[in-house]
């Protein structure tokens, strides 16, 4: 018999049977069912099988932790069940049935931006890196860079611009691109329209605010101006004028004949938008953005400050967990915009962080549990490079007390963070590695938060089991530093 036939059976029948599978697909190291009706899925016996790691539910989807053979346990379960598979497109569709108004606005979120991290991230890369080159002072007795001295980094930091510029100037292009992509519009649209917002014949957004209202240059229609002023680095003027192309091309679809589709659908798509991005869309969307971005740097430079980090330090993976941390994403990019730079997203590395340490922490009290170590040390591993859904969702939900040991450990960091005016220069890679993206000048103080994320989580985790704190559910024996101890019903015995 193959080898995951039997747990490949049990899971088909735990999860309700074909009746309650609306679809299956599956990812690196899990399965996703959508079902019918959640509630059918035996969890506690699940879990119990020898092939499964764990599980949890996230947009609308069952996800059973399988490991590296998720493959092999796929085409098994596929065999055994007569159910035909679907891609994860497919399955995201179908889970969407699942979820309320908010969650299927925030999975909408961030499918928008998910495509565009990759970028972001070699953008915040390059700009530290140009940083260090061309703006630290640090050689010839500290009055000049390593840019003013070698014309290799010179030219090397003027190159690197090119790659800046094009990621965080020409943002509006990549959002009504991936809007385009997300509503099943045409791609191509969506990439003229953000090209429209961020023209060289437009006055750059980055001039506005230095240029007399007088020299703003206008399209003249005779009966209105309408101000050339460009949208570079901006997230929700594009979005805006995504959504709007999106809908216009999807409702045209619906009532023009086929035979002329071609030529009046995308006429009557992308000219109303463009009009409707700058006189409308484009200052409405402007002037929000504006608001949230000094709502929050209010938030994090006034004397509050320190409240304002410990609650979002403290409260940023339940976020995850909920989905609403998709939303930072754009706080992020209208932050970058405005202030040239983010101390909201140094925060959320923090969190990645505590997340793992307190993940180590279990590897440490559960050491020999070869089943969970499956799970947990590549939980650590991801959440260290800033992935924490298998950290939390694998294990630190499932025992709660390192949950609540990571946030606590999350809060105190982002409290010195904020506190010491730690900036990042752009979304980067949200674990250890991102003080990469950090402005120089702040690298010594991120990395002493970095470090209180490591122990504090680990430390607080490790007392939490010792006394019970919080714990409901972990009965294991307790491995402390120089003994063992194990707890029954009634006592406390101690192997010295």
């Amino acid at each position: 018999m193959a080898k995951y036939a039997d747990d490949a059976k049990a899971l088909y029948e735990l999860v309700g049977g074909k009746e309650n599978i609306s679809s299956v697909t599956h990812c690196a190291t899990r399965m996703r069912f959508v079902l019918q009706d959640p509630d059918q899925a035996d969890i506690e016996k699940i879990e119990a099988l020898a092939s499964v790691k764990g599980t949890f539910t996230q947009a609308g989807q069952f996800q059973v932790i399988i490991g590296n053979d998720v493959q092999e346990f796929y085409n098994e379960f596929v065999s055994i069940s007569g159910i035909e598979g679907v891609n994860k497109e497919e399955a995201k569709t179908d889970a969407k049935k699942n979820m309320s108004l908010l969650q299927r606005m925030l999975a909408a979120l961030a499918e928008i931006f998910t495509p565009l991290i990759p970028a972001i991230v070699v953008g915040g890369l390059i700009l530290g890196f140009r940083n260090v080159i061309g703006d630290i002072k640090m050689l010839e007795e500290g009055t000049k860079t390593i840019a003013q001295v070698y014309p290799f980094w010179n030219g090397t930091y003027n190159f690197l611009w090119l790659i800046g510029e094009a990621i965080f100037h020409f943002l509006p292009v990549g959002i009504t691109w991936s809007i385009a992509k997300k509503m099943g519009t045409t791609q191509i649209l969506g990439i003229v329209l953000g090209i429209t917002l961020v023209s060289p014949q437009l006055l750059n957004a980055y001039a506005v605010a230095t240029t007399k209202a007088a020299d703003i240059p206008f399209w003249d229609f005779g009966f209105a101006h309408i101000p050339m002023i460009g949208y570079q680095a901006q997230v929700i003027p594009a979005m805006l004028a995504g959504f709007m192309l999106a809908y216009l091309e999807i409702g045209l679809r619906k009532i023009v004949p086929n035979a002329v589709s071609m030529i009046v659908t995308p006429f009557f798509s992308l000219v109303p938008t463009v009009l409707a991005a700058h006189l409308i869309l484009g200052p409405i969307g402007w002037k929000i953005g504006d608001v949230i971005a000094n709502v929050v740097y209010s938030g994090l430079t006034s004397s509050l400050s320190w409240l304002f980090a410990a609650l979002f330090g403290f409260l940023y993976a339940p976020l995850v967990v909920t989905g609403l941390h998709h939303m930072t994403n754009a706080i992020d990019l209208q932050l970058m915009s405005q202030f040239h730079g983010t101390n909201l997203w140094p925060m959320i590395a923090l969190s990645n962080i505590a997340q793992g340490s307190a993940v180590l922490a279990i590897i440490f009290l559960h050491k020999g549990n070869e089943k969970e170590e499956q799970v947990s040390i590549p939980a650590t591993i991801s959440c260290y490079l800033g992935v924490t859904e298998p950290a939390m969702f694998g294990i630190n939900l499932k025992y709660l007390y390192p949950f609540v040991a990571a946030m606590i450990g999350s809060g105190i960091a982002a409290v010195i963070s904020v506190s010491s005016g730690v900036m990042a220069n752009s979304i980067g890679v949200g674990g250890i590695p991102g003080i990469l993206s950090i402005k120089p000048q702040y690298y010594l103080i991120f990395a002493f938060c970095m470090l209180i994320a490591i122990v504090v989580p680990f430390m607080l985790t490790v007392l939490f089991r010792k006394y019970n704190i919080l714990n409901k559910v972990d009965q294991a024996p307790i491995r402390t530093f120089g003994k063992r101890e194990f707890r029954t019903d009634s006592k406390k015995a101690s192997n010295l």
